[in-house]
């Protein structure tokens, strides 16, 4: 069903029926109940048997507190959907819902490898669903979405699918249909509803988490394809945008994305029609996910170079990366820096930036994740700097300009584990900055004269500065120094490569930034 076969595809072959067939092994996995179009209440827009089912088996007790009240069951409902018109449903997946004196869990969080074996039977009790062909509108009840996914009875994402093979492209007419046929003023597509709309076929997916007619704006949600550029590369074992499902929709997957990725931007106050609703693209979600991997696999002392084009979202992909780094833990006792796979692997997260846009942008995603109050301290003086440093302040925000005057006066932090994320690394990151930067972090050099870059490559490879802090380096544009300091070797030996890549090209193709060179003209050509 997920590979793209849409209603208009079902009718034509005569098989609405074998669709529930073929989602059967999918449901025998674990992983995704097939739900029942006929469950769907439009006016809430829930999936209501699975809605209650969950609660009476998960929280009965929190339910007989209510029971024994006229209409308690209407009660719950008008609430919820008061309070997701709102704050969104978000907010109800991550805080739960209070009525009275009962409190009700609406989305039981991913565990750690470490959490105990309760916090794992509570997610496995959570029910991810799929219902196909769902009939949303409460004035045309013939209209219908191909496909939403529920988590416990609530909407978490809608979809339409296509299927190129019969003329129809997600980037065409599953946009179009959002846009020009669908009716936005329908409880299940008013913003902040669902979490997030995508437009899928068997090439592609499109997704947006606003939909507002024709000014619908639709993001590109794909890996980029085998030349760097826009699309998908070719699936030896299925479609293009298999990984939609096998990687990003899973229960896991999906359940990391709503707790630790999916934000509003602005202040819990604003109206909720005022605010943005942010939904990781893929290659946020990848390098996010495959940074925290590589962490917990190999322990402190690495270094990554992200190599992410303008028109990559780089804000956002380094403000989740730091966040998430904090929470990081080791898979194994014995890994480098490590302190037991109880502990977390960094005590901080020390941000490099010139942007004091990216502070405000931390504080605010940090703020909707965590219960803690003021674990990020902007640094801008030495002085600030070292009691961050020095109390444990988990994420630290500091300008490159500003390492030099703390060198001398920081206290020694060696016994202390660091990330490091600096962004834009090719430019002021160079030089004596870098190395002051090295020393506070307890790398000691002696060679004060050498060349800057010739210290920075040393600093870097000192087995001292390597044990107690990892860099994580985004950039755009890497300079070869850069690139051999921040990269790790190619498989063939020869030269360096970044961690992890979204190129120019796809940039350009995706429409995030202009091609200069398409409407260039050389002057003799010119003449």
């Amino acid at each position: 069903a997920l590979a793209g076969a849409c209603r208009e595809e079902l009718k034509e072959q005569g098989v609405s029926a074998g669709f529930a067939e073929a989602a059967l092994p999918y449901r025998s996995r674990g992983k995704y109940w097939l739900g029942d179009a006929e469950d769907y209440n439009a006016e809430y827009a829930i999936d209501e048997r699975r809605f209650w089912h969950f609660l009476e088996t998960t929280q009965p007790e929190e339910l007989e507190k209510l029971q024994g009240q006229p209409q308690w069951k209407l009660r719950i409902l008008q609430l919820l959907d008061r309070l997701i018109k709102k704050y969104g449903v978000l907010r109800l997946l991550r805080g739960g819902l209070e009525l009275d004196d009962a409190h009700f869990t609406l989305l039981y969080a991913l565990p750690l490898a470490s959490s105990s074996r309760e916090v794992h039977e509570r997610f496995a009790a959570n029910a991810f669903s799929v219902t196909r062909q769902v009939r949303y509108s409460l004035s045309n009840t013939h209209e219908a979405i191909d496909m939403v996914l529920f988590i416990n009875g609530l909407p978490v994402a809608t979809m339409e699918l296509k299927n190129p093979w019969t003329g129809q492209t997600a980037r065409l007419q599953g946009i179009r249909q959002y846009k020009q046929d669908r009716d936005q003023s329908q409880p299940l597509l008013q913003f902040g509803r669902c979490v997030v709309h995508f437009a899928v076929d068997t090439e592609e997916v499109y997704m947006t988490t606003r939909l507002s007619g024709k000014s619908s704006f639709f993001l590109p949600f794909n890996k980029g394809n085998e030349h760097n550029g826009a699309g998908n590369p070719v699936n030896e074992h299925g479609h293009r945008t298999a990984y939609l499902w096998e990687e990003v929709l899973t229960p896991e997957s999906l359940s990391n994305i709503l707790q630790h990725f999916v934000r509003f931007d602005g202040k819990p106050t604003d109206p909720l029609g005022k605010r943005t609703l942010y939904f990781p693209r893929y290659h946020q979600l990848d390098v996010v996910r495959k940074i925290l991997k590589h962490a917990a696999e190999n322990g402190v002392g690495q270094t990554y170079l992200i190599q992410h084009s303008a028109g990559s979202g780089k804000s956002n992909s380094i403000t989740w990366a730091a966040y998430q780094l904090i929470e990081a833990y080791p898979e194994q006792e014995k890994l480098p820096g490590s302190k037991g796979i109880d502990h977390p692997l960094f005590d901080s997260v020390v941000v490099v930036t010139d942007r004091r846009l990216l502070d405000k942008q931390i504080r605010e995603n940090i703020r909707q994740f965590s219960q803690v109050k003021n674990i990020v301290a902007p640094a801008y003086s030495s002085a600030e700097l070292k009691a961050a440093l020095e109390s444990g302040k988990k994420i630290i925000i500091s300008t490159i300009q500003k390492f030099p005057l703390i060198v001398d006066g920081i206290a020694d932090l060696s016994d202390k584990r660091f990330a490091v994320v600096i962004d834009e690394a090719h430019s002021s990151q160079s030089g004596a900055a870098h190395d002051n930067m090295n020393r506070a972090m307890g790398s000691q050099s002696d060679e004060e004269e050498l060349d800057a870059q010739d210290l920075i490559l040393q600093s870097m490879q000192s087995r001292k500065m390597r044990g107690n802090a990892s860099y994580l380096a985004f950039t755009a544009t890497p300079k070869p120094i850069t690139l051999e300091k921040f990269g790790k070797p190619k498989p063939d030996g020869k030269g360096f490569e970044p961690f992890h890549t979204y190129t120019m090209k796809q940039a350009i193709e995706e429409g995030f930034i202009l091609d200069v060179l398409a409407n260039y003209t050389t002057y003799r050509s010119y003449y």
